[in-house]
């Protein structure tokens, strides 16, 4: 039995080999077909590590709360009996709606305040502006940041409100760029913080950092919150400062005066499970609701939802894209069939021959799909490798992101052998039902 396949299949590969252009014209939907394939499904794989990334930097179980900045509700009756609008009082996000919802919800893992000010930094004759973060210790946990040196923030440190930091890697290249920052001094603002930590280089694209709102943590320096707080600015207390600002810009329609009042800019709150977190979003609402005298000066936000959104768009993307690349297929396996319906139609003598010297009809069903497969195989491989350069050439070009994955590779390979297998079947059927004796004197 493996001999007679053997033989088939060495008369199917000389049959081919005798009309090689012919092949390649016949395999050339084939190779298009395969290499669409292999493109979209790097395109589909791309969008899904992107969206990993997305969920990595974001929390999959974080609830995010953030603050609106600008609110007026309700309604006075003045002397004139008009009504004017009015803005409630509200404290805004502060510490103590961190404390909060750490005594009241449960299935929390923990909390991480933030608050972030625009400052400039400075040190050794240079300077630039910057974010300065306040944080607790939860809060690298939540972002998924890493140290490269040093340490986090003690409990000690965090409690005494120490002037202390932890910086980016981007400031370690341009403040420290020849020596060890661990224990050097940096101005932020008035402050001089102390470095006692360094943050791992995190690269994020453009698109992301847009996208989901984030920053270049690679430029931030990172302060206890206290510390921020105590020696920076607390924008929930009316200053001696605040109050000259405002009497001089008094007749500039309060042009200066502060309109965020919020103490902190942003709550994440991570989740025991992703199945609470609805719930969780629910009370928070309603809670800090309360708690802001009914203003509604917040919004929050649960990145799972974003990263689900986006994942379905991407998935009815992938799944176009994966049609398209199956009509190419089809084509590509038609005119396989129609190829060889052709090519039996020529060889009709040589059918009549084989069969005459003792072919079976199975001999010649054999060979004839075995042309149909190599065509079929051989139009795959090369359409693995067109694959690999169209990918290329849209990432390259494009700037999608592109991942050819071994899975891919082999689903495109088994999809070229089964086509050329499918199409295959009906010109070998009828070129086995030819009569041995007709083709013969077939001219």
């Amino acid at each position: 039995m493996l001999a007679k396949i053997w033989l088939n299949t060495s008369i199917a590969i000389e049959a081919i080999a005798n009309n090689r252009f012919r092949a390649l014209l016949t395999s050339l939907g084939l190779i298009f077909g395969v290499a669409s394939v292999i493109s979209m499904l790097s395109i589909g794989k791309g969008a899904e590590q992107e969206i990993m990334e997305q969920l990595k930097i974001l929390g999959a179980n974080n609830v995010i709360v953030e603050p609106v900045i600008e609110q007026e509700e309700g309604k006075v009756i003045d002397e004139n009996e008009k009504t004017k609008e009015r803005k409630r009082f509200s404290p805004g996000l502060s510490l103590q709606d961190v404390k909060t919802i750490a005594a009241t919800i449960p299935n929390i893992d923990f909390i991480s305040p933030e608050v972030i000010y625009e400052t400039l930094v400075i040190r050794s004759g240079l300077k630039r502006s910057i974010k300065l973060v306040g944080v607790k210790s939860e809060y690298f946990l939540s972002t998924d940041i890493q140290l490269a040196q040093g340490n986090m923030f003690s409990d000690y440190q965090q409690n005494n409100s120490s002037p202390v930091c932890i910086i980016g890697s981007g400031i370690k290249a341009k403040f420290f760029p020849k020596e060890q920052p661990l224990g050097k001094k940096i101005k932020c603002g008035n402050v001089w913080l102390t470095v006692i930590g360094v943050v791992k280089d995190r690269r994020i694209s453009e698109k992301n950092i847009s996208k989901l709102g984030i920053r270049d943590y690679n430029m931030d320096i990172y302060t206890p919150i206290s510390s921020v707080i105590l020696r920076s600015k607390n924008r929930s207390l009316v200053t001696k400062d605040d109050i000259i600002k405002n009497s001089r810009g008094g007749n500039q329609n309060n042009q200066n005066i502060e309109k965020n009042y919020h103490q902190i800019d942003r709550i994440v709150i991570r989740v025991e499970k992703t199945e609470y977190m609805s719930a969780v979003a629910n009370v928070l609402n309603r809670m800090i609701t309360r708690l802001h005298n009914n203003v509604v000066d917040f919004e929050i936000i649960l990145p799972e939802t974003l990263i689900e959104q986006e994942k379905r768009t991407k998935g009815i993307f992938n799944i176009v894209l994966g049609a398209i690349a199956s009509i190419s297929l089809l084509v590509g396996g038609i005119g396989i069939m129609n190829i060889m319906l052709a090519s039996v139609m020529e060889r009709i003598r040589e059918i009549g021959i084989r069969m005459a010297v003792g072919a079976t009809s199975k001999d010649i069903i054999m060979q004839f799909l075995f042309e149909a497969v190599i065509i079929g195989m051989t139009g795959g491989l090369l359409g693995i490798v067109i694959g690999f350069i169209f990918s290329y050439g849209i990432e390259k070009f494009s700037g999608i992101a592109t991942i050819i994955t071994p899975f891919s590779v082999f689903l495109s390979l088994i999809v070229s052998v089964s086509v050329g297998l499918v199409f295959g079947i009906l010109p070998a059927k009828k070129a086995a039902e030819q009569d041995p004796v007709v083709s013969l004197r077939h001219e």
